[in-house]
């Protein structure tokens, strides 16, 4: 799973990966009659699906296997649905953050904001193209998603399950956004930040997939709704991770910025728990500042250390961490992924990016 933990994890990136492709040449095939600038749009939202950790997938596959013994070829497009899901969400989160580089590489907005330029547009307009693109990108690829698990050669009842709950993920995923943006400046507290969390991360990246490979194994539904409740308490823990190695991680390892947080004046529980302390007024207006340098973060890091905010965020990890273990061995799931369940949740913990 994470960190490569599943002894199937290269043969079942692969999989996805050749289905992915084919799926996007298709596209790219039909776009042909519609102009050089919807080819070029696929050939963005292509290479922005390439890459990546494959961590939903994986999700899927393993959650499958572990009821069925095998991993089947329906399997395998429920897993790529699921990424084609997360990089719909990546491109619209890119536009929401407006952020023109994803994974060291210029991003769809990015790509077509280059492009802009190249065309003479004004910087203004160039973004703007770029915005628009990556936003109909997204859309596609979220319209895409749900086609392909329409599609899935399953009994009829399963299908509907498997579309409820990528519905449901959507559902929850748009609500998480909304909040998060909405709490941009609003200094949120510990709830706040937890329910943000577990509506825009935890639901798409850990209780969907697993309850949706789950369901195309035909496995109970009490194991499908304790996948659900493990997944919410992974995704949480993983976040917070991410959160820290937002600021506190090595960029060439994470491959992001660990000042863009910062600079971006992301509400996360790092800085909520620093707002406590008597300290953060000393720094409070270099938090969100556009210009902020590294002499500025550097403060910023400094005063979230000294307050204790970091040993909380860790603390938090930690027993997110051991209350998803607890939850997998008590839900009696198969011993595969019993197994992988809590290596996934260890990693959490451990990993550096």
């Amino acid at each position: 799973m994470i960190g490569a933990t599943l002894d199937r994890t290269v043969d079942d990136r692969a999989a996805v990966d050749e289905y992915l492709d084919r799926w996007f040449t298709e596209r790219l095939d039909r776009a042909t009659g519609h102009g050089r600038d919807y080819v070029l749009l696929w050939q963005a939202a292509r290479d922005g699906a390439a890459g990546g950790k494959r961590i939903r997938p994986a999700l899927v596959l393993e959650a499958h296997a572990a009821f069925t013994g095998s991993t089947s070829v329906e399997a395998v497009r429920l897993a790529a649905a699921f990424e084609l899901l997360h990089t719909a969400f990546l491109m619209h989160d890119d536009v929401i953050d407006h952020d023109l580089v994803r994974r060291g590489a210029p991003n769809v907005a990015g790509r077509f904001a280059i492009e802009g330029l190249a065309r003479g547009l004004s910087s203004t307009r160039a973004n703007e193209l770029g915005e628009a693109s990556a936003i109909l990108a997204g859309d596609l690829l979220l319209s895409g998603a749900h086609r392909v698990v329409a599609g899935l050669d399953a009994p009829v009842g399963v299908r509907e399950l498997l579309l409820g709950i990528l519905d449901e993920c959507v559902f929850l995923a748009a609500a998480g956004e909304h909040a998060d943006v909405g709490q941009s400046g609003a200094a949120p507290g510990e709830g706040d930040i937890l329910a943000m969390i577990e509506h825009k991360t935890a639901s798409y990246s850990f209780s969907a997939p697993l309850q949706a490979g789950a369901v195309l194994g035909r496995a109970p539904a009490d194991a499908v709704l304790e996948l659900g409740a493990i997944g919410r308490h992974l995704g949480v823990a993983f976040q917070l991770r991410d959160d820290v190695l937002g600021v506190f991680g090595a960029a060439p390892v994470t491959g992001k910025s660990v000042i863009g947080d910062l600079r971006e004046g992301k509400e996360t529980l790092l800085i909520a728990y620093a707002r406590e302390h008597a300290a953060w007024d000393s720094v409070a207006a270099d938090f969100g500042l556009p210009e902020l340098d590294e002499a500025g973060a550097a403060r910023l890091r400094g005063v979230i250390e000294s307050s204790g905010a970091r040993d909380r965020v860790e603390r938090l990890i930690d027993e997110r961490c051991a209350d998803a273990v607890a939850a997998v061995e008590r839900a009696g799931l198969p011993p595969r992924l019993t197994a992988s369940l809590t290596a996934t949740a260890r990693r959490c913990v451990e990993r550096a990016r």
